[in-house]
């Protein structure tokens, strides 16, 4: 564990965790002087964790600044907290689920160096089972929407035409600007910071990463993928614990980015698309099930929480009502 007096920080990491205590001691242990050479603080913000992992943050790891929420206050507003006790000039922050490879963080904060231009920078991420996460995607359009409704992005993956938001036609292995990285590690340059703003707090948990990254780009900020940059991100720590709830909440963070960013016919369009999505994949899963598929326990739960989310989007609820709880 590396701590650093705050006059002389350079990099402050914030990782906000609920309830995934396993994760976030993995995460920490990753923080060494490996994964940075400059100067670094380590902020934890628990979003009222009932696991044990604030006492385990205090026992093992007690050069950590660990900050306990009363409550929990959701993926955007509990980094934001940490954002407000940091100190360094670049601000990394990473999920519990994720574990720091060798020269990560030095090897970020050399482009942003390199790159005055560049607000935000995302490492190459690989999953718990050695393969590669697709943590860039394009912004969102009615098109690209429609193409993962229908899943053509999956029938053509190599065709730029219908994979303009997984982008799944690029190997994702040279450095190039992006317009979203994913909200699991980001590396931020304080500067932009002041210019864009905090995350926006009225996402509780998902969404806040395209709107921060429309953000960037819009105050002309570049972000920058950086594969010699790499990091591991199991997936899951918390929305394993409601993953039906988690699903709900995942669309209900993209109508809201559709009704902040586009207009009011747009955010209708997406909606009805969404619900076409779903209905797809209720439609289609229910068929393989009545054909005997292996897979059967699989399918009957993506049947469940389609239909969940289904009935969640035409209930008129409000945000949260039938969500607690459901935050990183």
């Amino acid at each position: 564990m590396v701590e650093a007096p705050r006059s002389q920080v350079v990099v402050s990491v914030i990782i906000v965790s609920w309830n995934a205590r396993d994760y976030l001691t993995q995460c920490l242990e990753s923080l060494t002087r490996e994964v940075c050479r400059y100067p670094m603080e380590i902020i934890v913000v628990d979003n009222a964790s009932t696991d044990g992992s604030a006492e385990m943050v205090e026992a093992r790891f007690p050069k950590v600044r660990l900050v306990c929420n009363g409550n929990n206050l959701g993926f955007a507003k509990a980094n934001n907290v940490g954002i407000s006790k940091s100190s360094g000039r670049y601000l990394c922050l990473i999920n519990s689920d994720v574990k720091v490879l060798k020269d990560c963080i030095t090897r970020l904060v050399e482009e942003c160096e390199r790159r005055p231009g560049v607000g935000m920078v995302g490492p190459r991420v690989i999953a718990g089972d050695g393969t590669m996460q697709r943590s860039c995607r394009g912004f969102p359009t009615l098109w690209n929407m429609l193409c993962r409704a229908l899943a053509l992005d999956s029938v053509f993956r190599t065709c730029r035409l219908f994979t303009g938001h997984t982008l799944a036609h690029w190997a994702q292995d040279s450095t190039r600007p992006v317009d979203i990285l994913s909200g699991c590690f980001w590396l931020v340059r304080r500067e932009a910071l002041a210019e864009v703003g905090l995350l926006d707090e009225s996402f509780f948990i998902y969404g806040e990463d395209m709107d921060w990254c429309k953000r960037f780009w819009t105050h002309r900020w570049e972000l920058l993928f950086v594969p010699e940059a790499q990091a591991v991100h199991y997936g899951g720590a918390s929305s394993s614990n409601a993953p039906v709830r988690f699903y709900i909440e995942m669309q209900r963070a993209d109508l809201q980015y559709w009704k902040k960013h586009h207009s009011r016919l747009a955010a209708g369009c997406f909606f009805l698309i969404s619900c076409l999505r779903l209905v797809l994949r209720v439609i289609g899963y229910s068929f393989a099930l009545l054909l005997g598929t292996p897979a059967r326990k699989v399918y009957c739960f993506k049947v469940k929480r389609s239909l969940a989310c289904l009935k969640w989007m035409f209930s008129g609820r409000q945000p949260h009502t039938d969500l607690p709880n459901a935050a990183a």
